[in-house]
């Protein structure tokens, strides 16, 4: 699988040199710019836009594969299908240069047990030039809803365009968010003087824009209360490592833990 050059501008030094053109002081700029990232965001294609692929619909599979499916036979639902020769390029997420990327997922049991092994999260990579069909229809898709009973096991097809927005990690801007955070996320924040002057800055050069059904990139998300899948993550290796969860009450243990979210936040 092939990987594309990097972007021909480099959207974290356009920003960097926009900041300090601002007069903003460089400790600030670059203290900020570490924690900005790059999404590739993709929604309901407009008559003028580039098509880079299609959610809902039946999806295109190598010849001879099967209907992704569990690991206890549930077929899973077909979400989106990405050509990733069409995708605009973003820094520091290295999807293939070319083939296409097709989800699968079963919402309400990957939420249910999102490090599962179970298998009802699957991304299918096909790569360019493949021999592929139009899947066939299960004949028995209707007993295999979402996670909502009243949509069907097959959504209406949409072709979808992409753009790439800029992402922040949601404590940035959010003092409740940011209180339940490390001392070293706090610490941060105490650091960064100029902290509102660059969030606007991000937003006069990448102005958000409304309406996305997916995200490819960025900063883990919390969904519905659940715990984000970062501090899943740190919470499974915190106890592989150390035989049970971290007992935040242990100042030690507490910042063993921080360190370790703080490693997979900077991956």
């Amino acid at each position: 699988m092939g990987l594309r050059s990097c972007c021909a501008v480099d959207r974290h030094e356009q920003f960097r040199r926009a900041a300090i053109d601002r007069g903003i002081p460089d400790d600030d700029v670059d203290r900020f710019t570490d924690q900005l990232r790059f999404a590739i965001w993709a929604s309901t294609c407009g008559a003028d836009e580039e098509v880079v692929g299609q959610d809902g619909g039946l999806p295109r599979l190598p010849v001879g594969v099967k209907w992704p499916s569990s690991e206890s036979g549930l077929p899973l639902p077909f979400i989106a299908s990405i050509d990733c020769a069409a995708l605009p390029r973003a820094e520091g997420l290295p999807l293939p240069a070319d083939g296409s990327l097709l989800f699968f997922l079963h919402h309400e049991n990957d939420y249910e047990d999102p490090l599962d092994e179970s298998g009802y999260a699957r991304v299918l990579y096909v790569p360019s030039g493949t021999e592929t069909v139009v899947a066939t229809p299960l004949p028995d898709r209707d007993s295999a809803r979402f996670f909502n009973e009243n949509l069907p096991f097959l959504l209406p097809e949409h072709r979808l365009t992409a753009w790439v927005e800029a992402v922040l990690p949601d404590w940035i801007d959010d003092e409740e968010e940011a209180e339940f955070k490390s001392d070293v996320v706090k610490q941060l924040l105490d650091d960064l003087k100029h902290i509102d002057e660059l969030w606007e800055l991000v937003d006069e050069l990448w102005p958000p824009r409304e309406g996305a059904k997916f995200r490819l990139g960025g900063y883990c998300t919390e969904i519905g209360g659940q715990d984000p899948p970062l501090v899943e993550m740190a919470n499974a290796n915190f106890r592989s490592r150390h035989g049970a969860g971290p007992d935040f009450s242990n100042p030690e243990q507490a910042h063993l833990y921080e360190k370790e979210e703080c490693r997979l936040t900077r991956e």
